[in-house]
C-alpha cells in the first residue's frame, strides 16, 4: 500500500511539471478578472466557473488561487487526468472549492445539475489532448512513441483508432482524413490501409501507421513535421467526437452563464478554432438588415470580445513550450441575455456529417464497427486489444 501511494505521488509530481498550461496568466485573467462581480449581479456570493477540459488541472489551480472564494467544477472524460487532478488540487489544500465530474463536457447541462448549479460566471475549454495524454506512451495519440493503436480520451468507450482502420469503408476512411485532417493524399493512404487489410495485416500500432503514411505521401509534397501527423489528428477527432461535442458544449455554455459572464476558449487546430470562432460571432454582431438606421435592443450583440478575434501565444512562450505555437485563444462576456435562437447548434459540414452523438447511446460508427466486427473479423484479432 505504501508502495502504490508513493508511486502515486511520484507520478503526479512528474506530470504536473511536465504540464505547462499554454497562456496561462492571460487564462486565468480572462476566467476570473469579472467573476466575483458576475456572481454579485446575480445575486450569488460565491462566484462558478467550469474547466470543461480539466487535465493535471493547470489552469483550475490558477483559477482557484486567483480567487479565494471562486468554485470550480472541473470536467475530464479521462478517469486517469481526472484523478491526477484531484489529487494535485488537494496538496494544494484547494479542494474544499473544487467539485470533479466524470464526464464529457457535451454532457455539460447534466453536470451543473447534479453539482445544484444553474448560473456560472466563467466557462473555459482548453480544447485537444491534454499534457498527459500527449505523454503518455501507451494510448497510441502521438506517432513518436510505438503504441496501439487506441486514442480514446474516455477509456471506457468501446471504439478505438485500431477498430476505425479495421472496420471503416474506404469512402468514410477518406471523409475523416479529408475533413478531419485536411490530408490531401487521403485516397492513396486509405487504399494501402484497405490492400493491408484485406491481406489480414491490419494496422495496429502507431508505428504501423506511420511508417504507411511515410511509405505512400511523396516526399517531395509532404507538408512540414512527420507526414502522418494530419491523419493521426483525423483518427483522434473520430474516435472521440471531438467537433460534435465541442459544438453541442457550447450552445449550453452560454445558456449556463449569467450577464457579465466569460466563455474562454483555446483551440489548436483550425476546425475547432473556425466552430468556435462562428458560434461567437453570432453574438457579436447586430442582427438587423443591411442599412437599418437604428437597431432595436432585441437585435443588439449580445457578447463583447475581449480578445479582438484569436490570440496567439507570443515568441518567448513558444520558445518555452512549443506546444503553444498553435494555440488560438478567443474569450468573451455576455452582455445581455441572448434570444432563443442563439442556443441553437451552430450546423457545420463537418460536425453535421459526423456520427458521434452523445456518451450513453450508441453511434452510428459503432455500431457499423460492431457490425463488422462480429461479420467480418475472427476473434483472435480483437483478442489482443
Amino acid at each position: 500500500m505504501v508502495d502504490s501511494h508513493n508511486s502515486s505521488q511520484n507520478n503526479l509530481s512528474a506530470l504536473s511539471a511536465i504540464h505547462k498550461p499554454v497562456l496561462f496568466d492571460e487564462c486565468v485573467e480572462l476566467v476570473t478578472a469579472h467573476a466575483e462581480a458576475s456572481a454579485r449581479a446575480d445575486g450569488r456570493d460565491v462566484p462558478v466557473v467550469v474547466d470543461c477540459t480539466l487535465g493535471l488541472a493547470g489552469h483550475t489551480s490558477g483559477f482557484l488561487q486567483a480567487v479565494p472564494n471562486l468554485r470550480v467544477i472541473g470536467i475530464d472524460r479521462d478517469e486517469q487526468a481526472l484523478s491526477l487532478a484531484t489529487e494535485r488540487i488537494t496538496k494544494l489544500g484547494l479542494s474544499n472549492r473544487f467539485t470533479p465530474a466524470h464526464a464529457a463536457f457535451d454532457d455539460f447541462s447534466d453536470v451543473l445539475e447534479r453539482a445544484g448549479v444553474t448560473h456560472v460566471d466563467a466557462v473555459f475549454m482548453d480544447l485537444g489532448l491534454s499534457s498527459l495524454q500527449i505523454d503518455e506512451t501507451d494510448r497510441g495519440f502521438s506517432y513518436s512513441h510505438n503504441a496501439p493503436l487506441d486514442m480514446r480520451m474516455d477509456t471506457s468507450q468501446e471504439l478505438t483508432a485500431a477498430d476505425i482502420l479495421a472496420t471503416y469503408d474506404y469512402a468514410d476512411l477518406v471523409r475523416i482524413f479529408k475533413e478531419y485532417g485536411q490530408e490531401r493524399f487521403s485516397g492513396p493512404i486509405v487504399r494501402e490501409i484497405i490492400r493491408l487489410r484485406e491481406s489480414q495485416q491490419a494496422i495496429e500500432t502507431s508505428f504501423e501507421l506511420s511508417e504507411l503514411v511515410d511509405r505512400v505521401v511523396p516526399k517531395a509534397k509532404r507538408p512540414a513535421g512527420n507526414p502522418a501527423k494530419r491523419v493521426f489528428q483525423a483518427l483522434r477527432i473520430e474516435v472521440n467526437g471531438e467537433l460534435t461535442k465541442l459544438a453541442h458544449t457550447l450552445p449550453q455554455a452560454l445558456r449556463a452563464l449569467s450577464v457579465g459572464g466569460r466563455l474562454v476558449v483555446e483551440s489548436y487546430h483550425s476546425l475547432e478554432d473556425m466552430c468556435v470562432k462562428k458560434f461567437f460571432m453570432r453574438g457579436l454582431v447586430a442582427h438587423v438588415p443591411p442599412h437599418m438606421p437604428v437597431i432595436p435592443p432585441e437585435a443588439q450583440p449580445y457578447l463583447r470580445d475581449l480578445t479582438h478575434g484569436a490570440m496567439k501565444a507570443d515568441k518567448a512562450e513558444v520558445e518555452r513550450n512549443s506546444r503553444s505555437a498553435s494555440v488560438r485563444l478567443r474569450a468573451v462576456e455576455l452582455t445581455r441575455n441572448p434570444p432563443a435562437w442563439a442556443f441553437e447548434q451552430e450546423p457545420s459540414r463537418a460536425v453535421n456529417r459526423s456520427k458521434q452523438t452523445k456518451r450513453g447511446t450508441k453511434t452510428a460508427q459503432q455500431s457499423h464497427f460492431t457490425n463488422n466486427r462480429r461479420n467480418s473479423h475472427s476473434k483472435e484479432h480483437y483478442g489482443s486489444r
